[in-house]
Formats: C-alpha cells, structure tokens, sequence
C-alpha cells in the first residue's frame, strides 16, 4: 500500500539546504500496523508530515518516491493531494489542543472533512459526526459535538482527532506520537482503540513514537531511525530479542529493567 523509496528531505535555511533524512526506504502493508521510533530529531516526524503532504513546498525539499497505491505523491499538484489528505489518509498528531480550534465546536471540527470531500448536507454531517464520535467510543457523542475543545480532557480531544481521522474509512492512518500527552491509563485506552480501528477497517498504521515499549507493545514490525537514516528494520520481536545495530542495542538497553540479571 504505502512505499517509501530513497526518501530525502532537506529544509532550505538562510545560507544553504540542510539535508534531515537521507535517502530511506520502507513499507506499510495494507491492514499492518508498523511503527517509526527514534529519539528526538532522528528524522521521523518529518517523514511522516511528508507523507502526508504537508511541509511546505517553499520551506522543504523533498526527492525520491511515497508509492501510495501505486501512485507517486510526490508527482501531485496541490488541488490533487487534497483529495487524498483527510480520505485516503488520516493523521493523529501528538497534541490535539494545538490541532483543533479553540473556537470551533467539535462536532463541527469533525465534520470538516466531509465538507471537504462530500456533498452531504448539514444534517447528514451532522449524523456522520456522532456515529464517528461514537466509533471511538465517547460515551456521550451528543455532548461531546456540542463542546469546545478545553472542555474535553486530553483523551477525549485525541478521541475526537481520531474520529475524523477515519470518518472517511482511510487506508492509511499515520499517526505521530498520539499518546505522548497522555497518563498510562488513557494512553493504553488510546492504543486499544487503535488497535481496534486497524482490525475493523483493516486500515494499515503508521505510528510514530520515541518509546520503545509501546512500538513493543502495540505495532508488527518496526523501523529504527537515527539523524535520518534507518539503522534497522525488521518484525517487532525479532527486532527486540535480536537486534543487529548497535544504536537498537543501545536503545533497548536504556529501558528500565532491561539488562538486570534476575535474581
């Protein structure tokens, strides 16, 4: 479904391009959950945001492929990528209150990519809405389109990111650190119903994360990037129980607990 082939990114400063990812390659398969670790500034977010389409022409350069279905995104003008951004693919960003608009209802919010991307009227929208609210399982859908963003908790504000992530049924949902704002209860409430999105509508998952023991937990396979370059990759258990780079060795020996000889 998803692949990236030699993917460079290099964002124009002042005075000369600086190049921050090198030429990567990867895939996502349809209904696979696969996800993109590495520490802060290893290049995984704006390989994600390239994907979707979204840095800007003028500020970055992006060469080489992103086959989606075969088709080059790279090679699309503006007016066509519209057209997958928000359909075909949905993006889950770490922090919903920096993505919604605090002035905004949302409901409203929600159904914004069906004002995008259909020609149903207000009342249809409205009932797509709150079955997606739903979906996600927000036990008040009702409510809950009615309010403004501060007035949901952080898991409710990313839940309803979520519904309009897949209120158009995407094949590919990236999703870039989406429980890092959250506690431990609510973060593995989040993962479960990721996992549940994946297997109901076989969406393939791109989820990008700097914690090793969620990509563990939660994806199939996993991509290890370090200062833009992918130093491994492999099935996720393969990856932890034998892992061949050295920088994976040390990010696994970094976990607590891990490498302590049991009593």
């Amino acid at each position: 479904m998803l692949k990236v082939r030699d993917l460079r990114i290099c964002f124009h400063g002042r005075r000369e391009a600086e190049e921050t990812v090198h030429g990567i390659s990867f895939d996502v398969a349809p209904a696979e959950i696969v996800g993109l670790v590495g520490e802060s500034g290893s290049g995984k977010t704006v390989t994600a945001l390239s994907i979707a389409g979204l840095l800007r022409r003028r500020a970055a350069m992006v060469e080489g492929q992103i086959l989606f279905c075969g088709q080059d995104l790279r090679t699309l003008g503006t007016q066509q990528m519209r057209k997958i951004q928000g359909k075909r693919i949905g993006m889950v960003f770490q922090e919903p209150m920096t993505s919604l608009n605090p002035l905004m209802k949302v409901g409203k919010q929600v159904e914004e990519v069906l004002r995008v991307h259909t020609h149903q009227t207000p009342r249809e929208r409205r009932e797509s809405a709150l079955d997606a609210l739903a979906a996600v399982e927000l036990s008040d859908p009702e409510r809950v389109y009615g309010q403004y963003p501060h007035e949901l908790s952080g898991g409710m504000r990313q839940r309803a990111m979520l519904a309009a992530a897949i209120l158009l049924g995407p094949e590919l949902l990236i999703c870039d650190e989406p429980t890092t704002a959250l506690d431990v209860t609510t973060q593995a409430q989040i993962l479960a119903l990721l996992q549940k999105i994946n297997r109901d509508l076989a969406v393939g998952v791109l989820f990008i994360s700097h914690d090793l023991r969620l990509v563990r937990r939660f994806c199939q396979r996993a991509i290890v990037m370090r200062e833009g370059h992918i130093v491994e990759q492999g099935e996720v258990e393969a990856l932890f129980e034998r892992p061949r780079a050295d920088y994976t060795k040390q990010l696994l020996q970094s976990l607590p607990g891990r490498g302590r000889k049991r009593e």
